[in-house]
């Protein structure tokens, strides 16, 4: 018991500095790739750090079984340099039985993370799109970057040079307005500013010294026309652009904002519809067809005991009259084109499921990779029999290298349906559990 409290203890301080160095590390990357969207746009600093915090919660998930690898390897390296697991072999205790309290923790921290990926970074990933929406509202200028084109705006994309942080002014505008099928204007403008109408329904620019070149699709004789002016207002239509707190539930949640469970439930749901609509469609074209039959030429038909049979003595609903003939007609074409459609939008449904499956599958091999990482890293780190930072951060970056190609060349195969959604997300952790127990057999 007091080796394996050893042990433990000698992991204790690699995972805690290894989970904190790959953190900084992803959120070094996040700021890089983010800071242009939030640093000079007047947002407070409360709300960039609420939305950093919320980023924490992926960048956790992918942390964790990378540290487990780094201080497994930094743990048994340093165990085998300072030759005390030869002394322990020595005694009769195996690298197997030395690996036995590491696993038990393993499984301990892979329990943990599947639960909070399926409680907190579903709602982290929601609370952070929602937030990010909330804060394209913030001002204006804020959905324009300098330098870049913006997402359509009211039917039109706007190129700005520079924005200014403490005010609403821009300069150098250029504006490609392709609202109207029927023309399209280039605005061009040196200098501007913009607002919300006090609804909030309409971004309003007013430009100063500028040009607008209109190309007219419809009148040939004055196919191109150009205008200059000193003072231009446009009114763009931007409903909703506010600055308000959206609710939790204000945006349908996409899957990496859902749990497991309420994928699962989605699926079932799915697939339940489908059935359903396949059921009703079936049926209805068998009506139909069994309706042809119903068709009575004579005025006696004979029963199922081979008697003659009145017409008139016939019930209602076991005959029908040749009016009737084309509307059953048109009726089965109409339902067989259906089933065409029904067909594609069963693809469809296919790939839907897909991706939520590909998500749920995920949940679970992500924190699965901390026992197969403990499975690699304890062999590796003794005949390794160094416990550097630097080797124990190479091996586990090669091997987090692999493990995460192979999970996002998976996803892209499961997503397109060339391999299921299972063997997509759990394929390579079969691979590395068998190498893993081979190195650890052989090792032992």
């Amino acid at each position: 018991m007091l080796i394996y409290r050893y042990i433990l203890k000698s992991h204790l301080g690699p995972f805690v500095f290894s989970l904190g160095t790959m953190i900084f590390l992803f959120l070094f990357q996040f700021l890089m790739k983010s800071i242009d969207q939030l640093i000079g746009k007047g947002l407070s600093l409360w709300i960039i750090v609420q939305l950093i915090t919320l980023n924490l919660a992926w960048m956790l998930t992918l942390a964790v079984p990378m540290s487990v690898l780094v201080a497994t390897l930094m743990a048994f390296g340093s165990l085998s340099s300072n030759n005390e697991i030869t002394i322990m072999k020595a005694s009769g205790i195996s690298l197997t039985k030395l690996m036995f309290p590491v696993l038990i923790c393993a499984c301990i921290v892979t329990y943990l993370m599947v639960q909070f990926n399926n409680e907190v970074l579903p709602e982290a990933n929601h609370k952070a799109r929602v937030l990010l929406q909330d804060i394209s509202k913030t001002k204006p200028t804020f959905i324009l970057e300098a330098g870049k084109f913006s997402d359509d705006i009211g039917g039109a994309k706007i190129f700005v040079r520079k924005t200014f942080e403490n005010s609403n002014e821009i300069e150098g505008v250029y504006i490609y307005d392709y609202a109207n099928p029927n023309s399209k204007n280039l605005i061009t403008a040196e200098k501007g500013d913009i607002s919300f109408t006090n609804d909030f329904k309409n971004v309003v620019m007013n430009l100063r010294n500028g040009e607008i070149h209109q190309l007219n699709n419809l009148d040939v004789a004055n196919k191109y026309r150009k205008v200059e002016f000193e003072k231009h207002r446009i009114i763009l239509d931007a409903a909703g652009f506010g600055f308000q707190r959206s609710s939790d539930n204000a945006f349908i949640r996409g899957d990496r904002e859902l749990s497991a469970k309420a994928m699962n439930m989605l699926v079932d749901s799915i697939n339940r519809m489908r059935v359903k609509t396949r059921e009703n469609l079936m049926t209805g074209i068998l009506a139909d067809v069994n309706a042809l039959f119903k068709i009575k030429f004579i005025d006696t038909v004979l029963n199922k005991n081979n008697s003659i049979v009145k017409k008139d003595s016939l019930k209602k609903s076991d005959f029908i009259s040749y009016d009737t003939v084309p509307v059953v007609y048109r009726s089965i074409i109409a339902k067989i084109s259906q089933e065409n459609n029904q067909v594609q939008l069963e693809n469809q449904l296919d790939k839907q499921v897909d991706v939520y499956d590909v998500e749920i599958y995920k949940k679970y091999s992500i924190p699965f990779a901390c026992i197969i990482f403990t499975l690699i890293g304890a062999p590796l780190g003794y005949k390794v029999k160094r416990g550097g930072f630097g080797i124990a951060a190479g091996l586990s970056l090669f091997f987090f290298l692999l493990y995460w190609a192979s999970l996002i060349g998976g996803e892209k195969l499961a997503d397109r349906d060339i391999v299921s959604p299972f063997w997509g997300m759990w394929l390579v952790n079969i691979i590395l559990g068998i190498f893993g127990l081979y190195l650890m057999f052989k090792s032992s």
